[in-house]
């Protein structure tokens, strides 16, 4: 990516869309189906209405129905809105960027960010918007890259801090597996980022998690729950 002309959080995922719809829905392929079944312990039981914010090719958004949800599911790439509604016919899914949300204050008692809030180009203004839809007592459950895990690299077996920690700054990663090249981009925020959002959008953080599967040697991923008073 040219440093002239970045591209946004939308058109990356846009390009990318055909490779992570491949990538997302091969059973077992990526750390998501090591943690679902831990995340989901966190996530409230069903109630009025559930917000996926970022929803991709919906794979959250189908195990969130399966659970008795009611969900809307929102994201800005058009192929991937495509293939959830394909995959789930009868589920409700928007176009919209997710810091200018076309949805009403207090509309949901609930917002699972799946791994969402570390790829959009505008932070405080997505937690934001998450705070004026949440009614009030409503929750989000979010998952993030572990803000430690795109600071550093792997060397000689150890995990090493290789980049200033505080800045904000942007990583890109390309991956390939079993012939299915994924491309995954997005800015890394140190965790005070994240808090300090949550914090100015009136939002509480009531769990914190770095979720431990098998032999993780170092936290992959951190989850809050977090309430709107």
């Amino acid at each position: 990516m040219s440093d002239n002309a970045p591209t946004t959080a939308a058109q990356d995922w846009e390009e990318q869309a055909g490779n992570w719809i491949a990538w997302a829905r091969r059973p077992g392929f990526d750390s998501y189906w090591r943690y679902r079944d831990a995340f989901f312990a966190l996530v409230p039981d069903a109630a009025r209405a559930t917000l996926d914010l970022g929803c991709g090719e919906g794979r959250v958004s189908r195990d969130l129905g399966e659970r008795g949800h009611r969900v809307t599911g929102v994201d800005a790439s058009p192929t991937l809105l495509e293939a959830a509604r394909q995959a789930d016919p009868g589920g409700r899914y928007l176009l919209a960027d997710a810091a200018d949300l076309p949805l009403p204050d207090g509309g949901f008692d609930l917002v699972v960010a799946y791994n969402v809030l570390m790829d959009v180009d505008d932070l405080p203004g997505t937690v934001a918007e998450i705070g004026r839809v949440l009614e009030p007592g409503g929750r989000l459950c979010l998952s993030i890259t572990h803000p430690i895990t795109d600071t550093g690299s792997r060397r000689d077996g150890l995990f090493v801090l290789d980049r200033p920690y505080f800045d904000r700054h942007r990583f890109e990663d390309e991956v390939e597996r079993d012939g299915v090249r994924m491309r995954f981009s997005g800015w890394n925020h140190p965790l005070s980022a994240y808090t300090g959002a949550l914090e100015d959008a009136g939002l509480l953080i009531e769990a914190l998690r770095e979720p431990r599967v098998g032999h993780d040697e170092f936290p992959w991923h951190l989850w809050m729950r977090a309430v709107r008073p």
